[in-house]
């Protein structure tokens, strides 16, 4: 067993990124100023978008991109009941109702056959989340959405290396949402980015993410003089820091080496855990390419010899931190009585959340750490 407890998504940090927060440090420009720019400029260019928005987290992402669309009460919002309760609550803050669509049992993605029966005359968008780093079915979705008239608004929170048939997650849709958060991909500690096909969502993204206010801090007191600014809406504090956007952009120099750390773990575990009764991820299908951010695998009691939560202690009784990504929506009290979800009525969702287990894939893993890893799921697995 190991010495020291592995911890679940710790992110990968070298000196290059804390010696440019430092440099941020020493300029005196913290907040939001030229290096959220660049970072801005950077992802945009790396995604093939023309517009990108930095925002302090993926679920201030969402809440905008659904404002800028013009969704509020009376509208509904169709998304998967297999994500973080961010995708769920940044529609009801927007005043809209959210409506779930059953995932494939294969992908864990929406299931475009689902939404479909969902649409009615007050659906306004679409809200796929590419699960885990692998694109969901953007084919069937962005034919639904043509054929209504939807928007569709990508959670992208696991997909910043993403594909889907040559194209980038985030880039199908009117807007795509990313997270920085300290266990995604690349990571800015908290932090989030808004692609929009639209300059003129561009532009109100950007007004909405700072108090409704006409000019920005680092327009108003940069050094071609004081800019006076206007408040044109009631818009939040949603914008994303320097301080945070130094660690992103030494971090973004790496997304594609620690993308192939990455693939090279996974491929590990697909090799050493394929004997055991455990359901591993689905292969990735042709013309994708998948994040490779979380590595699931599902625990089904009566064929694993033991239950998800026993498994999930076990883990952790060797050592070994793992994850639950997710239980379904449904499950959660607070969703149930506002919106009266059932977890029965989202089957698939609800065996998946029910049975699933992430494990660690950072590319700060060492070659002993996976092999602790794997040895730690046969020990329990075996036990």
């Amino acid at each position: 067993m190991r010495s020291e407890f592995l911890i679940f998504g710790s992110p990968r940090i070298a000196e290059d990124e804390i010696e440019e927060v430092v440099s941020c440090l020493r300029s005196g420009w913290i907040g939001t100023g030229p290096r959220v720019a660049e970072f801005e400029r950077r992802v945009a260019a790396y995604k093939g978008a023309e517009h990108a928005v930095a925002v302090n987290s993926c679920t201030a992402a969402l809440h905008l991109s659904i404002l800028a669309a013009g969704i509020g009460p009376g509208d509904e919002v169709i998304t998967t009941p297999l994500t973080f309760c961010a995708t769920v609550n940044a529609i009801l803050h927007a005043g809209a109702t959210p409506v779930l669509a059953d995932v494939d049992p294969v992908s864990m993605n929406i299931d475009p056959e689902q939404v479909q029966a969902k649409i009615t005359p007050r659906t306004k968008a679409i809200l796929p989340v590419h699960f885990a780093g692998r694109a969901c079915a953007m084919t069937g979705l962005c034919q639904l959405a043509a054929t209504h008239n939807l928007t569709i608004i990508e959670d992208c929170a696991h997909a910043i290396e993403t594909t889907y048939q040559g194209r980038t997650a985030g880039t199908f849709g009117d807007f795509g949402c990313f997270s920085f958060y300290v266990t995604k991909n690349v990571i800015t500690g908290e932090g989030g980015m808004i692609l929009a096909r639209k300059p003129e969502h561009a532009a109100r993204l950007k007004v909405l993410a700072l108090h409704g206010m006409s000019s920005d801090a680092w327009k108003r007191f940069g050094d071609e003089g004081y800019k006076h600014y206007l408040v044109t809406e009631a818009g939040f504090k949603y914008n994303m820091m320097d301080l945070q956007a130094a660690l992103g952009l030494r971090q973004l120099d790496k997304v594609e080496e620690y993308w192939h750390r990455r693939a090279e773990i996974w491929a590990r575990y697909m090799d050493a855990l394929s004997d055991l009764p455990l359901e591993l991820p689905a292969p990735v299908e042709p013309d994708t390419r998948h994040g490779y951010h979380l590595f699931t695998v599902l625990v089904e009691e009566e064929r694993a010899g033991i239950s998800r939560d026993a498994f999930l202690g076990a883990m952790t009784a060797q050592k070994i931190g793992v994850g639950v990504h997710y239980l379904s929506l449904p499950e959660h009290p607070y969703y149930q009585e506002r919106l009266g979800w059932k977890p029965e009525d989202y089957p698939q969702a609800k065996r998946i959340g029910r049975q699933i287990v992430s494990l660690p894939l950072s590319a700060k893993l060492t070659d002993q750490d996976v092999a602790d890893v794997i040895e730690a799921v046969r020990t329990v697995v075996r036990r």
